[in-house]
């Protein structure tokens, strides 16, 4: 297309010809040179999300007129102002007409220092503005068990909208009205949790203020560190170690694995546990049911079981397709199962004094412990989960800094040792390629050296696709991330348009890394940085230095199948770690 020259604050660039005044702001800020950075402020564009942001804040003045950043295209010669008077009175001009309309509880807010207006107002010298009169505060949406919708502190900016309706294919929440007058409402007037919401939290992940936020557990988790009757047992999910740094000003893709261990030892937990443990004995069930199902002529393509949200979306959604889907649990459920029997009775502590807490990237993972047929030792499986903010909150309560932790402390055993086929379950492709690295050496069953990395189904692409030989015989296989891109591929698999054998469907674009309960990045890191692909990298990097790289070498998953599930597929391991759907 080629490029254009133009000026922005005296200084002269060359740029890609059609592009806005703001994708070109985003480009000056990938200059080392800091006086080379033009950044214009953003409120309710996010990319892929939101490409337009009619907040008043994201302005600037071209050729001597005030303009939308987000919406004017440059052209040769432009000269761009991003901080004149003119510029700076229409952006405190329109976040004045937003925070009239703002609850300024900041103090008790969840989003308190990673919200992006409350950086807006720093910035602009908003200070002691009052608060809104009691008859203009709605009562909280406390109706869904893992989401809080907070209207009072909606500023209409619509990311949510888009994201649950465009990427998640689901239009769990809807608007009415235009500008400052729009309504952002549940599609059910009961409540989000009568809407079809299917918890995966994307919109908490893209609403840049507090106005949707997981349900905080955090004074849960420390009643029971206090409570001298109580084991309290903390298991962390792959995914947190590649973001919780995030949230103590580590760079994105900084892998904290052994600090977390640490970090959770020193809060006081009993057992300090890796869930990926439980993601290397559920490749070993899934794997078990997969060659099963292709050797006996069983329902296919099975369909991964570890997400969720996928899970109560195929509920609502693909009712007709339940029986694809794998029966084994989720890995943090496996885990918390084996806790409350084998964990119980090997270390003779009775299972009803057991708090089974989880730190996941996931605000579903909250709904999912509330779901019959979660209980495999007669009590819950899990009995607290939190989301990795939360366990930041926790760590921050608790003065406990993340950066001062030693690196390369250890999780407890048993059930603290994952292989690195585990640690890439928390991005999108890792549960197939960890399902591949061992499927492949049952069926070959010594008979040559299996392949150890699947890279065909890596990566961020909506939906991915690869045929693997296994022993001569093709297997068809699929991986998808962002519900969106799961309607699509099953749209094709249920015309017969596509033959597949084995499918993975994650919730969230870019698989786990990307959860609703991860460290909020705000609009500008987004645009300039493809953040799931940057944590993902980390979760490969552990994979690699691992020298445990398939799930069945694990020998403490060696030792529990031998001490008391006997074989994958048994009677005890279907009692303990399988499960069933519903209709809703």
């Amino acid at each position: 297309m080629g490029n254009v020259t133009i000026r922005i604050n005296g200084y002269e660039y060359s740029m890609k010809k059609g592009i806005t005044i703001l994708d070109a702001s985003f480009e000056t800020m990938k200059f080392k040179r800091e006086f080379l950075n033009q950044p214009i402020p953003t409120l309710y564009y996010l990319k892929g999300v939101m490409d337009i942001d009619e907040s008043g804040v994201c302005v600037a003045e071209a050729n001597g007129e005030i303009v939308n950043a987000s919406t004017t295209r440059i052209q040769d010669g432009m000269e761009i102002q991003t901080r004149t008077p003119a510029v700076i009175a229409a952006r405190k001009e329109a976040l004045a007409k937003i925070l009239a309309q703002h609850n300024k509880s900041c103090l008790t807010c969840l989003r308190s220092t990673s919200c992006e207006l409350q950086e807006l107002l720093h910035e602009y010298g908003f200070t002691d503005e009052p608060e809104l009169p009691e008859e203009k505060i709605e009562l909280l949406d406390l109706s869904s068990k893992v989401l809080v919708r907070d209207n009072n502190k909606c500023i209409r900016c619509k990311r949510c909208i888009n994201v649950c309706a465009k990427m998640q294919a689901v239009s769990a929440i809807a608007a009415t009205g235009s500008g400052l007058d729009t309504v952002i409402a549940p599609a059910s007037p009961a409540g989000l949790a009568a809407a079809n919401c299917v918890n995966c939290g994307q919109c908490v992940a893209v609403c840049p203020v507090g106005a949707l936020t997981e349900k905080d557990q955090t004074e849960e988790v420390k009643k029971a560190l206090e409570d001298p009757d109580k084991y309290v047992v903390v298991q962390v999910a792959p995914a947190v170690r590649a973001a919780l740094g995030e949230d103590f000003e580590f760079p994105i893709g900084v892998d904290v694995e052994g600090r977390i261990a640490e970090a959770l030892h020193r809060m006081g937990f009993d057992k300090v546990y890796d869930t990926k443990f439980g993601a290397d004995l559920t490749i070993m069930e899934e794997g078990n049911e997969l060659v099963n199902r292709i050797q006996n002529d069983g329902v296919l393509p099975m369909i991964t079981s570890c997400c969720p949200g996928w899970v109560k979306y195929a509920e609502h959604f693909y009712p007709d397709m339940l029986e694809n889907i794998s029966t084994c649990k989720s890995p943090h459920q496996m885990q918390g199962a084996i806790v409350k029997s084998y964990i119980a009775q090997k270390e003779g502590i009775p299972k009803e004094k057991i708090v089974m807490v989880s730190v996941m990237p996931c605000t579903a993972k909250k709904f999912e412990i509330t779901r019959d047929d979660e209980a495999g030792a007669g009590l819950p499986d899990v009995d607290i989960v939190i989301t990795t903010n939360e366990l930041a909150k926790l760590l921050k309560d608790a003065e406990i800094q993340l950066e001062a932790m030693n690196p390369v402390s250890k999780f407890d055993s048993p059930l603290g040792l994952g292989s690195g086929a585990a640690v890439i379950f928390g991005a999108s492709g890792g549960v197939m390629e960890a399902a591949l690295r061992t499927v492949a050496s049952v069926v070959l069953n010594g008979k040559g050296t299996p392949p150890l990395e699947f890279t065909a189904v890596r990566g961020m692409n909506g939906i991915k696709e690869a045929s693997v030989d296994l022993g001569g015989r093709k297997v068809n296989v699929a991986v998808t991330s962002g519900l969106a891109n799961a309607n699509a591929l099953l749209t094709k698999i249920k015309s017969g348009e596509a033959d597949y054998q084995f499918v993975e469907i994650m919730a969230c674009p870019g698989g786990c890394v990307n959860g609703g309960g991860q460290p909020h990045q705000p609009a500008a890191v987004r645009a300039m940085k493809n953040v799931p692909e940057e944590r993902a990298a980390a979760l490969y990097r552990n994979d690699e230095s691992n020298d445990l790289r398939q799930s069945h070498e694990n020998p403490e998953i060696k030792a529990l199948y031998k001490d008391y599930l006997d074989k994958p597929g048994s009677a005890k391991a279907h009692e303990l770690l399988h499960t069933t759907y519903v209709v809703r």
